[in-house]
């Protein structure tokens, strides 16, 4: 078959370079987001003008020039593997199966653009990734396949997403195409019963409250490592927190329990948090052990 592949960063590139890997079908195009200024070239751009595919870049698809560029190239079917830009009905159908879109969730959970963070925040304890067909809904169209798996009780963003999700998506990528080839692929539509939608997870959704419970102090500074960083104040200065553990004990919400070379223990409703690794006003990430010993944190000092 003849493929268009539009995606942006690493995942795109990787998708890429997975089809092409197979050599059962041809990459006619690549689509990608518009260069930035001050901003390294996208992965998937560089990747494809290597092995001499034809880039495009639009900004949209509002004009008729860009959809008539799309549909010189004769496709069988769009990949969209990791895209930014809105792709209206008259883009997304101009290849014969038309176009088949990844996310980074099970399907109609967690629509919208942080469906890593927000299972972890939210103490689930699976998740995995849905290859649909798009709509002009976010993320509303009928599914194609998912595949699920495990949130462990100490998994962060990286865990979920960088080890699990992403590497079985880009094994799955051949197995989306050759679910074209006879041209009856399956449709399963959402229950939108259970659909949810998170806004992006931002600096404001990441402060830590220590008098909340300890497993959602916890669930929070998982769902947010490495972005955009679970935080705190100290001082009235701000405090990113990093890798952390949940450990038992009592005390006063908000208060240093302890200081030594494993971290620094603070105290949360029901339980403690040992912080492993911090940011500091902004600075670079360091050890918390020696965060705290720059500037003489002692026990009975308090966080937020």
């Amino acid at each position: 078959m003849r493929i268009i592949v539009m995606g942006q960063q690493a995942f795109g590139k990787d998708a890429l370079a997975k089809i092409l890997d197979a050599g059962t079908d041809e990459v006619v195009a690549v689509y990608c987001e518009p260069d930035r200024e001050g901003k390294p070239v996208d992965p998937i751009k560089t990747y494809a003008q290597e092995v001499g595919l034809p880039v495009h870049q639009p900004a949209n698809f509002k004009s008729q020039e860009s959809i008539d560029t799309l549909k010189s190239h004769d496709a069988d079917l769009m990949v969209m593997a990791f895209v930014n830009v809105f792709v209206p009905e008259a883009a997304r159908d101009t290849p014969k199966h038309g176009s088949i879109c990844f996310h980074p969730s099970l399907l109609p959970l967690h629509r919208g653009p942080s469906a890593v963070n927000w299972p972890i925040i939210w103490g689930s304890e699976k998740s995995g990734f849905s290859w649909f067909y798009p709509t002009d809904g976010l993320d509303e169209g009928d599914i194609l396949m998912q595949w699920e798996c495990p949130i462990e009780p100490d998994d962060t963003v990286i865990d979920l997403y960088f080890k699990k999700i992403y590497p079985a998506a880009i094994d799955s990528v051949p197995a989306v195409v050759d679910a074209f080839r006879d041209g009856n692929p399956p449709r399963t539509p959402q229950d939108e019963s259970k659909a949810t939608y998170e806004y992006r997870c931002k600096k404001s959704h990441a402060e830590i409250d220590w008098s909340k419970p300890v497993a959602e102090v916890y669930n929070l500074i998982r769902g947010c490592n490495p972005a955009p960083g679970a935080w705190t104040t100290h001082g009235g200065s701000e405090l990113q927190i990093f890798d952390a553990a949940r450990v038992d004990g009592d005390g006063n919400v908000g208060s240093v329990v302890s200081v030594d070379q494993d971290g620094v223990a603070v105290q949360a409703q029901g339980g403690r948090i040992l912080i492993k690794r911090v940011r500091p006003g902004g600075g670079e990430k360091q050890a918390a052990a020696d965060w705290a010993n720059s500037i003489g944190l002692t026990p009975g000092d308090r966080l937020g």
